[in-house]
């Protein structure tokens, strides 16, 4: 890494020292991989991301490496050195690895990754891109989909190679491409989401030249596999200012191919915020709710805030009073919400929890301002199951009026609701809320057999649970009779 001279700017100055830093920090295990590469004829270096997470002084255990060496025998080499080797990503040149070593007294596991100098490029109908092996590294750079991940370290000698001048854009938080943007978004055009993600991730800005091929080549972003999508998509949403990720996705029209649900929202008045659209009101609910995590980023927490209102635009109506209405918009949202998830190809869990918050975001506003029964608590409890932590967080966070006096009595409220969920918690189990008999007391009980008459007999105790709590045996076998006494037992049976 050269030293700053004078003519540096202090900007470039910082971040070389702090990539001395972190280099020398994982210099054991990467010059001692690098030794092995060059004892067989091959050359290796640091790359990409790593090298960019050097320079800001946040380099992980996550290490990528570039070689001239082809897969076959980067597995000769890393193969007796790892504790561990994959090759899941050997048919696109990539072989991961795994390896503990101590640094500065302290055992610490790396996850490897050696690629093979490549180039790849999409054709006009391709939704995989077409790899072939390259012989220099200055070929694998230009390649990169920004300057700043077009930086390289050749080890061991600790050569820093920067063609494209990614150093200078990393100092300036400028996300550039190597060659020209129409050219490295018609090679992948998931890089143009990778453009939102970074910005978003790393707070940079993207240059001018960049947004405007994003916007006129936003629909070869439709060649693009759901699933690499939805990868990015995620990585956009975890990242410390998804805001101004998403913002880049709607307004260059990616956004339109994507989750075109979010860019819908842009016209519709929130009928309880008219001084800000739909859409603004959804980034705030986002922020806010991020503002709520306790342990680190929650994707799901994440999608439901992004999501919660994406049915308002088909439920809006104008009453004759004036005002704007979206009645059950909630339900809508919920099916669109499944319906796109299922389209990017999320998990089916992850689909039903997203689409159940969204669901039930409007639940608590249901019961008005009034005292909560015990019957309201158990309900709203048993709805939302194991994501009632998150429904309190979007919640509160779907709250953006900047009227203080109506945002304070809405916490207050919503503070009660918790207050009174906690005091249910210790004089029952709320959090399985079941019957006080099973089915099984049940057919004993009434003397029959399986059949749909045990269940409507276990449903009708389970409402008398949530309706009345607990319930002692003899009171619940005494209620179970009485609701018997009142079938046609005849037809039933």
């Amino acid at each position: 890494m050269p030293n700053a001279n004078e003519d540096t700017p202090t900007a470039l100055s910082q971040v070389q020292q702090r990539a001395v830093s972190e280099l020398l920090r994982v210099a054991p295990v990467a010059d001692d991989l690098a030794r092995r590469f060059q004892e067989a004829g091959f050359s290796l270096a640091l790359v990409g991301g790593s090298v960019r997470d050097a320079l800001l002084g946040r380099l992980g255990n996550d290490l990528d490496f570039t070689t001239d060496a082809r897969p076959e025998d980067v597995l000769k080499i890393v193969r007796p050195w790892a504790d561990a080797v994959w090759e899941v990503g050997i048919a696109f040149g990539t072989v991961g690895a795994q390896k503990k070593a101590r640094v500065e007294g302290v055992e610490r596991c790396f996850q490897i990754e050696v690629t093979t100098y490549r180039s790849e490029a999409y054709d006009r109908t391709s939704r995989k891109p077409e790899v072939s092996y390259g012989d220099s590294i200055e070929e694998d750079l230009v390649r990169r989909d920004f300057t700043v991940n077009a930086m390289a370290l050749a080890l061991p000698e600790k050569e820093f190679v920067d063609p494209h001048g990614g150093l200078a854009d990393l100092a300036a938080r400028v996300l550039r491409t190597p060659g020209t943007p129409e050219e490295s978004f018609s090679d992948d055009p998931l890089r143009m989401m990778r453009a939102a993600r970074f910005a978003a991730q790393l707070d940079f800005e993207v240059a001018p030249e960049v947004v405007a091929a994003m916007n006129e080549m936003a629909g070869r972003i439709e060649i693009v596999s759901a699933e690499r999508v939805r990868d990015e998509l995620n990585k956009l949403i975890l990242s410390a200012h998804p805001r101004k990720g998403l913002t880049l996705l709607v307004e260059t029209g990616l956004a339109g191919h994507v989750l075109p649900e979010l860019p819908a929202l842009r016209l519709e008045s929130d009928e309880h915020h008219r001084h800000k659209d739909v859409y603004d009101h959804t980034l705030i609910v986002l922020e806010q709710a991020i503002a709520l995590e306790e342990d680190g980023p929650d994707l799901t927490l994440r999608l439901a805030a992004l999501l919660h209102d994406i049915g308002k635009p088909r439920t809006r109506r104008f009453e004759k009073d004036g005002r704007v209405s979206f009645h059950h918009h909630e339900v809508v949202g919920a099916k669109m919400t499944k319906k796109r998830m299922t389209a990017l190809k999320y998990s089916n869990e992850l689909v039903k929890d997203v689409s159940r918050l969204v669901e039930l975001h409007l639940r608590f506003h249901g019961y008005g301002t009034g005292e909560w029964t015990d019957s309201a608590v158990r309900r709203y409890v048993r709805d939302a199951g194991p994501l009632l932590d998150r429904l309190h967080k979007l919640t509160r966070s779907d709250c953006t009026t900047r009227n203080k006096r109506k945002a304070s009595a809405l916490s207050r409220a919503y503070d009660g609701l918790e207050k009174r969920i906690s005091e249910l918690q210790e004089r029952e189990e709320l959090d399985a809320i079941r019957p006080d008999l099973d089915g099984n007391q049940v057919m004993e009980i009434l003397g029959v057999k399986p059949g749909p008459v045990v269940g409507r007999a276990y449903k009708h105790m389970l409402e008398l649970r949530l309706e009345h709590g607990p319930m002692e045996h003899d009171a619940a076998v005494a209620a179970l009779k009485e609701w018997w006494a009142q079938q046609d037992v005849s037809r039933e049976t």
